[in-house]
């Protein structure tokens, strides 16, 4: 049997927060910090990890041998299910898995894990799927392991990252283009230490606020809407204050999004000022508007400003997780430590900081 390493990264999402729930567009970057499969084909699905504790005991579709899959096996039983109803031919895989992505963190260290066993499971049954489909295949296992029903952000980043670029994604048609990040400018994630898991926080709620919203619309497209527009029609009472905030976070997120990747195009000194002001526009949208930040996501964005950020915000499902800076890459690890001293211990975990680059999307390394 020949041993084969694959690999798929985590995302940090620069700007464009839960605007996927409408089909609206993100933008994304994949990061250095991903899960790595050494494995080889098997009879079953035989994987086990030391970073993760415990293991997988599945048949070739996902249906589990033995006792109830719990865990992170869960995803693994979820991505293979997904798989066998698209065709994959049974071939199982056994190894190992590792990851450098800390768990709860937004970082979505679940999509990377769905995306890595996918990539992993396709290529030993010889069985071919394009980036976009195999992302969509691993959505849905992320729906059926854990039942929170997310959008295509996560999964589409793995699959679609470029070295030295963010990704213009545009979720309802999945159409996508590359936006280069300037060489100068770092990538710092401040984890607040405060764990949340999607399925437990408040998402599903969101979720289900927006989509009352879009209901009121009555087929009007919410990305043809202006945030003047949605508060005309919450003061003409056609939709309810809480979904006519969800609503005005999405459409303003979403005029966010072009917005910073037209500065990014051009990274001169006045457009990465107002890189951070947009940042800050769109945290407050998140604390106010949707609802999603907490107390010490809040002040990791205030400190990483103080020690000079060139732009800093809430980054993934909020409830806790992380913030994603934009710094100096000179100062970038003295602004990180600066952050993390200054903020002490305030969640579950110390706080930690990883300086990151923007890599190349999900593939075989071996």
């Amino acid at each position: 049997m020949t041993t084969h390493v694959y690999w798929a990264p985590g995302r940090v999402n620069l700007i464009g927060e839960f605007t996927d729930l409408s089909g609206g567009p993100v933008l994304p970057a994949a990061l250095d910090l991903g899960v790595r499969i050494e494995a080889e084909p098997a009879e079953t699905i035989a994987l086990h990890s030391r970073e993760l504790a415990g293991a997988t005991a599945l048949a070739p579709d996902g249906t589990p041998l033995g006792s109830e899959t719990g865990g992170w096996a869960r995803y693994v039983a979820a991505v293979a299910s997904e798989l066998a109803l698209l065709g994959r031919r049974a071939v199982g895989l056994e190894g190992e898995v590792s990851s450098t992505l800390p768990i709860g963190a937004g970082l979505s260290s679940s999509a990377a894990l769905e995306v890595a066993v996918g990539l992993a499971l396709c290529e030993v049954a010889d069985f071919s799927l394009a980036p976009m489909e195999l992302a969509q295949a691993a959505r849905r296992a992320e729906h059926r392991a854990v039942g929170v029903p997310c959008g295509i952000l996560d999964q589409a980043a793995s699959v679609l990252g470029r070295a030295g670029f963010a990704t213009l994604l545009e979720t309802g048609s999945l159409a996508y283009e590359y936006v280069p990040l300037p060489k100068e400018i770092a990538l710092v994630i401040v984890d607040s230490g405060v764990s949340r898991r999607l399925e437990s926080s408040g998402y599903g709620a969101r979720r289900e606020e927006l989509e009352r919203a879009l209901a009121a619309l009555a087929g009007r497209d919410p990305r043809e809407l202006t945030v003047a527009q949605v508060d005309e029609i919450a003061d003409a009472g056609e939709l309810d204050p809480i979904a006519a905030r969800r609503l005005r976070h999405v459409v303003g997120e979403s005029e966010r999004v072009y917005e910073v990747a037209r500065l990014l195009r051009d990274p001169s000194a006045a457009n990465l000022q107002r890189l951070g002001e947009v940042f800050r526009e769109g945290h407050e949208s998140l604390r106010l508007d949707w609802e999603a930040t907490t107390p010490e996501l809040d002040l990791l964005v205030e400190l990483a400003y103080e020690h000079g950020a060139v732009a800093a915000r809430m980054t993934g499902g909020g409830f806790g997780g992380s913030i994603v800076v934009l710094a100096w890459a000179k100062e970038a690890r003295a602004l990180a430590e600066a952050v993390v001293t200054a903020y002490g211990k305030r969640g579950d975990t110390p706080a930690r900081a990883y300086v990151c680059r923007a890599s190349d999307g999900a593939r075989r390394i071996s």
